[in-house]
């Protein structure tokens, strides 16, 4: 398999570099791609130097898969024309995410509805990923009526400017704000742009891309996204109304077994997830669990995971994984 990794030098670029490798996902050539500045330039891989190529030489090279990390106008842009070249296009960007022609994979949960014509493949929101992969299980077993969730989101979700905002804030260094606020000390219910009914766009993402992914849209879904200064995971305060009545016990059953999730909900022994313990892994932590007193059919659960991992690089990776295992590259 040929690979394309487009914004290899972004930091969701080098963590799919980072998950490939510790997946040990198989690829005759690798071909990062990134901006101008970065063409030419050489990254090491593997034991391996590769050449930075540009968006042009990179769609000439016919990869068999090129996963995007460089920004919705990019993928809008560039992931036609790769698809042009018969290449299967994996990205992260909201660019395809609800257009109708395109699929939506969280690999746990829909990878089985991917076919051979599908050669632009969206990769959901991070905070959308890490709560759809908590609650399927739930939802295959009691059906869901409506998820009321706040987010808790680290500032990688915004790229490594505002890595560089916080880290200059806690300094006591002026420089560029990536944010219309100070983040460090700081909690700002803004993440990406206002909307005309009053959400965010990063709120109306969680709405419309878990109807989506879940394939239903009678399921009710209402979201506050918050940005906190952390490094290393998004947080999520879930509250979640079913259809069935549940035992808490076989919630916890079902959470324990289910792929690629790991329950931590022990709080006699201060057991819950965090994310400076979620930081570099790729499994979506749930703890927390209890019912909503005010209501019946109801659950409260507390959701964690890194999201450069699972939020984005290794949800990428996967996919990745799937079509070569189905044989669905040609």
């Amino acid at each position: 398999m040929k690979i394309a990794i487009v914004g290899a030098t972004g930091l969701v670029g080098s963590e799919i570099l980072k998950v490939i490798e510790e997946r040990n996902l198989e690829f005759d050539t690798l071909i990062p791609v990134a901006s101008a500045r970065s063409v030419g330039k050489e990254i090491s891989f593997k034991g391996n130097t590769y050449v930075i190529r540009s968006m042009e030489e990179a769609v000439a090279l016919k990869p068999d898969v090129a996963i995007f990390s460089a920004g919705g106008s990019t993928s809008l842009e560039w992931a036609p024309k790769f698809e042009e070249a018969g290449t299967i296009v994996i990205d992260n960007s909201s660019a395809w995410r609800m257009s109708p022609r395109h699929k939506l994979i969280v690999p746990e949960i829909n990878a089985t509805t991917l076919r051979i014509d599908d050669r632009i493949i969206a990769n959901p929101n991070c905070s959308t990923i890490q709560m759809v992969l908590a609650l399927n299980p739930l939802r295959e077993a009691y059906g869901i009526k409506r998820v009321v969730v706040s987010t808790y989101q680290s500032v990688t979700g915004t790229g490594k400017a505002a890595v560089d905002q916080l880290k200059r804030e806690r300094e006591g260094v002026d420089g560029e704000m990536v944010y219309p606020h100070k983040i460090d000390m700081n909690v700002l219910p803004h993440i990406d742009v206002f909307m005309d009914n009053g959400y965010t766009k990063e709120e109306m993402k969680m709405v419309n891309e878990t109807k989506k992914i879940f394939g239903d849209d009678a399921i009710s879904v209402t979201a506050t996204a918050v940005r906190l200064p952390v490094v290393g995971g998004h947080s999520e305060s879930i509250n979640v109304e079913f259809h069935k009545e549940f035992d808490l016990e076989e919630v916890r059953k079902l959470l324990a077994a289910a792929q690629g999730v790991v329950l931590q909900d022990d709080v006699a022994n201060n057991e819950y997830p965090m994310p400076i313990n979620a930081h570099g892994r790729d499994e979506v932590f749930v703890g927390r669990l209890r019912r909503d007193e005010s209501q019946p059919k109801t659950l409260n659960m507390w959701v964690v995971a890194d999201n450069l991992r699972k939020g984005a690089a290794t949800n990428a990776v996967q996919i990745a994984e799937y079509l070569k295992e189905h044989n669905l590259v040609y």
